[in-house]
């Protein structure tokens, strides 16, 4: 009999056919898609009005097109379903190594060496592309996410959430640049997403934090303080802060802001805002500062900001300071030590002092939780309050009004017993 479902349609029962049909004979054993056929796939596609490419609309689309209704071949169907598929999604030869357990990250060099991280450093991809198509796979992945990249535009950032079977992935981020001004050639970082399934117990057992530090974390989030999250590029801040708000009682409600959509928490009672590039003219933009004076107006009882990396630094700490317990956001940073300092960069574009930057920082930030990547792991490296620096704080480490004290760094401190 048939098994209605995307691909599981073209598996019979019983036979031989279904290990065959799923695959499992190899890459090498993969036939070319005849491109003639995915042309009038994607034109079927477009007459059916079909939103996203999912394996049952293709399957609908190629049966429209060729006429079949059952295949003799199944092996090659479903490799020409999923060849269609993969060459739709725009990701190409890329969805083998999204595919792989535990890939977080994939990024392709100019050159066309493609190499992926599965948690433990970027290693060697056993696929490759050529100089050129690297810029084909740029361009065709911000289509595929609906943004512009050209020679006027050559860089580009967008979210694809619809994915071909087999990716272990809610979503995925893309950042593409072109070359002028990449050296070389073009270059694709691809971050997966996950729908915040990690829970702070899961963090606790992979090792980003002992128990003791997971229990506290929990009662911060539970007795509504504001939360700082911070560290280098791909230290886990997006994943902390997704176990975070997973800690959030049902009945509050969250406002998320992001520039480009990655947090995708489990918790039923979030609404999503993404800022919005402007069109070649400039028109439309929609930037996180608008974003976040329009959450004052939604009735959140606690607001997120994805990432904070400009301007809206001031729009938050208003928020922070302004009734919104409870509330959160990530921001890059080396150390809690030049947390000050990057609050106060950040600051000075929305044109305020370092002394008043502080000052609200002070009063909106209750804890931050910094993190940090070693020998390939990500943990909890320290755990500081804040709170206003006075004449008889030690000159270096006053920043203008704020100061941050260490309760953690690896293990308990002074005023570790003071947190909730």
């Amino acid at each position: 009999m048939w098994i209605a479902d995307g691909l599981n349609k073209l598996r019979l029962i019983p036979g031989g056919a279904v290990a065959e049909a799923t695959g499992e004979q190899g890459a090498d054993a993969a036939v070319d898609t005849d491109n003639s056929l995915l042309d009038k796939v994607r034109h079927q596609l477009a007459v059916q009005g079909a939103r996203q490419a999912s394996e049952t609309e293709i399957l609908s689309a190629m049966e429209a097109v060729t006429g079949a209704t059952s295949y003799e071949n199944i092996p090659d169907t479903v490799r020409q379903l999923r060849d269609i598929q993969r060459e739709l999604s725009g990701l190409g030869v890329l969805t083998e190594v999204l595919a792989e357990p535990g890939v977080t990250d994939v990024v392709v060099n100019p050159d066309g060496a493609v190499w992926a991280d599965r948690g433990h450093g970027v290693e060697r991809a056993p696929v490759s592309l050529e100089p050129p198509e690297v810029r084909e796979l740029a361009v065709r992945l911000a289509a595929v996410c609906g943004v512009r990249l050209d020679d006027a535009r050559p860089f580009a950032d967008g979210i694809i959430d619809d994915l071909p079977s087999g990716i272990p992935a809610a979503a995925l981020r893309v950042h593409a640049m072109l070359s002028p001004p990449a050296r070389g050639g073009a270059c694709v970082s691809l971050r997966t997403l996950t729908r915040g399934r990690l829970g702070l117990e899961d963090l606790c057992e992979a090792g980003m934090m002992p128990a003791e530090v997971r229990d506290v974390l929990s009662r911060l989030v539970l007795t509504r303080k504001n939360l700082l999250v911070t560290g280098g590029t791909g230290t886990g801040k997006t994943t902390l802060l997704a176990a975070l708000l997973g800690e959030v009682p049902e009945r509050e409600r969250i406002v998320l802001v992001e520039d480009t959509p990655e947090l995708m928490p489990v918790h039923p009672h979030v609404v999503a805002l993404a800022a919005r590039e402007g069109n070649a003219d400039g028109a439309g933009e929609i930037g996180m500062q608008l974003l976040l004076r329009q959450c004052l107006r939604m009735r959140p009882d606690r607001i997120v900001v994805g990432e904070v990396r400009g301007a809206e630094v001031a729009d938050l700490l208003v928020a922070l300071n302004t009734g919104h317990a409870g509330s959160a956001g990530t921001m890059h940073a080396n150390s809690v030590a030049g947390v000050p300092g990057r609050l106060a960069a950040l600051g000075a574009m929305a044109g305020m002092s370092p002394e008043a930057l502080h000052a609200q920082a002070a009063d909106g930030i209750d804890v931050v939780v910094h993190l940090e990547r070693a020998g390939g792991r990500r943990r909890v490296a320290a755990i500081a309050v804040t709170e206003r620096a006075s004449g008889t704080v030690p000159e270096e480490s006053k920043h203008r009004g704020l100061r941050l004290r260490p309760v953690w760094d690896g293990r308990p401190l002074d005023g570790w017993e003071e947190l909730p």
